[in-house]
């Protein structure tokens, strides 16, 4: 069976020739969207064996597109396209949990030999699907026909715990996915930020409680 990859991207001149190159080269394009909002909704339960994402998408950026990926329980293989190569841009990515970086221009040889290396690589076994639903364009956080409105470091926060849901999060890890390359965030911030998770929580799902291991992190159920 030829491997699966969805395309995000919002070039629609490179969007074209990358779904065009991959078919001749083997591959099963499924997707071949230009936001993050329509992977999303165009995803079924059976997702693609990869991901090509763009970061620089016209509705979100291709991190947090990344961490909502994630936090659905979907672990397959994401390589990043950026224009911007710079090892925060790439620190950022991987802290997303993406899986390979390319910076543009880039040979479409490189990217096809970086596809098939993470394939065979394979990514982590899905979790079961969380109760929460994650609405990336609004920045929302819903169950049930229920939503709670999050900032963007909220949406990541949760986003991050929720990729690993059932494991321990350490502290260091969650605020590389929910705070910008190099910020200086105190370990009371963080804190204060779980304990606003917790509230808004509450008020729509009781089942997916944060719960706190000291010394090392945080886990969510």
């Amino acid at each position: 069976m030829a491997p699966n990859v969805a395309i995000v991207e919002d070039d629609l001149a490179l969007r074209a020739g990358l779904s065009r190159g991959l078919r001749e080269e083997g591959f099963e394009v499924s997707l071949s969207v230009t936001s993050g909002t329509a992977l999303l909704h165009g995803l079924d339960d059976s997702p693609p064996d990869a991901f090509v994402i763009d970061i620089g998408l016209p509705d979100v950026d291709g991190r947090d597109l990344c961490l909502a990926l994630r936090a659905r329980g979907v672990h397959a293989p994401v390589l990043l396209l950026t224009a911007r190569g710079g090892v925060t841009d790439r620190l950022s990515g991987f802290h997303a949990g993406a899986d390979d970086y390319l910076p543009k221009p880039f040979h479409f040889e490189e990217l096809v030999l970086r596809l098939r290396a993470l394939m065979r690589r394979g990514g982590r076994a899905a979790n079961p699907p969380s109760s929460l639903h994650l609405d990336l364009a609004a920045h929302e956080a819903r169950h049930e026909g229920r939503g709670i409105a999050l900032t963007p470091t909220e949406f990541r926060l949760l986003a991050a715990l929720l990729a690993h849901r059932g494991e321990v999060v350490r502290r260091h890890s969650l605020i590389a996915a929910a705070w910008p390359s190099g910020a200086i965030v105190h370990d009371n911030t963080l804190d204060a930020y779980v304990v606003r998770l917790r509230r808004k929580l509450a008020g729509i799902d009781q089942s997916s409680v944060i719960t706190t291991v000291r010394g090392v992190g945080y886990s969510v159920a």
